[in-house]
């Protein structure tokens, strides 16, 4: 057998029998069921709403690209559920894709489907990348994305795919920071392997620098002087600390790392049994260099997460952040066992697969019923709709701005009033309550409009209203109680509000 080339397999028989049509079909039907169950937002798609109100170089704690993509799709669906879901959906298409790409360079079409659709498998991104993510699909998608240049190049270098392979680090960059870390461990690891090295070496390498610094360029210089801004929420996240509880750290290291591979692994073990390590007539993976450059790219991100727990105190890790490390786990699996798409029980895999896939889209769907297991509500379950009707009722114009006491209620209520700025005053990340309504009141008063005060019960600071309050003039809040949807055994939810129509002058 020739080893210098991925191994072939029966293509597909016609675009209709083709994985990626129906992968589209799964999106469209996942962005179908968001828009059906609920006009309200989880925590991250009521962030972008907020974010992409404004085009800028820099959002808080996360690069900006994601935002800024979700400011286009707004320009063109209005800020709401539709434009929120295009977006989420368009991104795990294209990171399904890349990884689909990067599988054929290594495997034949099964295999490659494999590669691709193992991913829905990894829990952070075949299920809780659906419930609520934004920047960590982006990132996976263009570590997808990497990992298929770097391949090409390794193959047959040429300076195109050195600029597309700097594209990919110069936009992974602007999904997430951490993207530096898969970036390292990539290079690092190619740059080990004597077949990848030459390769890197050859002429047009200049292509992958130049081109990543050009794209994440706008974004540094705001980078540098935000600097603790852009990281104290991720260095918060991790709990670092000074005389760490190192049990601690590699506890949650372990157990996120089973959160994204146990479900894989469970299932790829169940279709091929000890096919995956008994001895075949090809045991070697489709490219000679293949093996090293995985096993050193691997022991590469073990160290570093490793390092992270024991020499730099971090005690907490969330499945997430690994993903984009881990993503191409499968591929590393189905490229060194490339006989397996041959194998007699290959069918059950794609069939496991299936189902998880079709499962995870019922699961999409029923989420508003969730909060009888749970026997709390979700943010799904708010009344969004009933809530929007009653401020209109009280006189609100749906243009004033809306204050509100977290970023979920300011969120939806945008997607309800799109004419209306929308913005949270909480006393999280170091945010003064009573500075922040007080500037906001001073803003919208200085534009001639009225303002909007709301809260909801299940996510308000004891003090909020009167530190709201304590610089304006007296007002009445009034307070109505609405059922949650699909809920309605438990108590209804509690909304406050002060509406503050703009001052006519004489």
């Amino acid at each position: 057998m020739n080893l210098s080339h991925p191994q072939k397999t029966q293509p597909f028989g016609s675009v209709i029998a083709h994985p990626l049509l129906w992968l589209l079909l799964l999106a469209v039907s996942h962005v179908a069921v968001r828009l059906v169950i609920s006009p309200s937002l989880k925590w991250d798609e009521a962030e972008q709403i907020l974010w992409s109100q404004n085009l800028a170089l820099g959002y808080g704690a996360q690069p900006p690209l994601y935002t800024w993509l979700q400011w286009s799709l707004n320009a063109v669906f209005g800020p709401s559920v539709l434009a929120l879901s295009v977006l989420k959906h368009s991104a795990l298409i294209l990171t399904y894709v890349l990884m689909w790409g990067a599988g054929r360079e290594l495997l034949g079409s099964r295999g490659a489907w494999w590669a691709s659709a193992s991913m829905l498998l990894l829990p952070p991104l075949g299920w809780y990348s659906v419930r609520d993510q934004t920047h960590s699909i982006l990132v996976t998608a263009m570590t997808c994305a990497a990992w298929w240049m770097l391949f090409r190049l390794i193959k047959k270098p040429r300076p195109r795919d050195f600029a597309l392979l700097g594209l990919a680090f110069g936009v992974g960059m602007l999904s997430k920071y951490s993207y530096a870390l898969v970036a390292g461990a990539m290079v690092l690891a190619a740059l080990s392997v004597p077949e990848a090295r030459r390769a890197l070496f050859t002429h047009g390498w200049w292509w992958t620098p130049i081109v990543a610094a050009l794209v994440f360029l706008p974004h540094a210089s705001w980078l540098l002087s935000h600097l603790q801004e852009a990281t104290s929420g991720t260095l918060n996240k991790m709990q670092i600390q000074a005389d760490p509880s190192r049990a601690k750290g590699l506890l949650s290291l372990l157990t996120s790392l089973l959160g994204v591979l146990l479900l894989w692994i469970l299932v790829a073990f169940w279709a091929f049994r000890s096919s995956w390590w008994k001895a075949t007539a090809v045991t070697a993976p489709s490219v000679t260099w293949a093996l090293p450059l995985f096993k050193r790219y691997l022991g590469l991100v073990a160290l570093a997460l490793l390092a992270m727990v024991l020499i730099g105190g971090v005690t907490n890790f969330r499945e997430r952040w690994l993903l984009p490390l881990l993503c191409a786990v499968p591929l590393m699996a189905f490229a060194v066992r490339p006989d397996l798409q041959q194998h007699p029980r290959a069918g059950r895999y794609t069939q496991a697969v299936t189902v998880i896939a079709l499962l995870l889209l019922v699961a999409a769907g029923g989420r508003l019923w969730f909060g009888y297991i749970r026997g709390n509500a979700d943010e799904l379950n708010h009344p969004v709709l009933e809530l929007a009707s009653t401020l209109r009722e009280a006189g609100y114009d749906g243009q004033s701005p809306i204050i509100a006491a977290d970023h979920m209620l300011a969120g939806t209520l945008r997607t309800r009033f799109p004419q209306a700025h929308a913005q949270s005053c909480t006393s999280s990340d170091d945010q003064d309550i009573t500075a922040c309504v007080t500037e906001a009141v001073k803003q919208a008063q200085r534009a001639g409009q009225g303002y909007l005060l709301i809260s909801r019960a299940d996510r308000l600071d004891p003090d909020w209203w009167s530190r709201a309050q304590s610089r304006l003039p007296p007002q009445a809040v009034l307070g109505v109680k609405l059922p949650f949807h699909q809920l309605s055994t438990l108590p209804p939810a509690h909304y406050q509000f002060a509406w503050q129509p703009a001052r006519t002058t004489p």
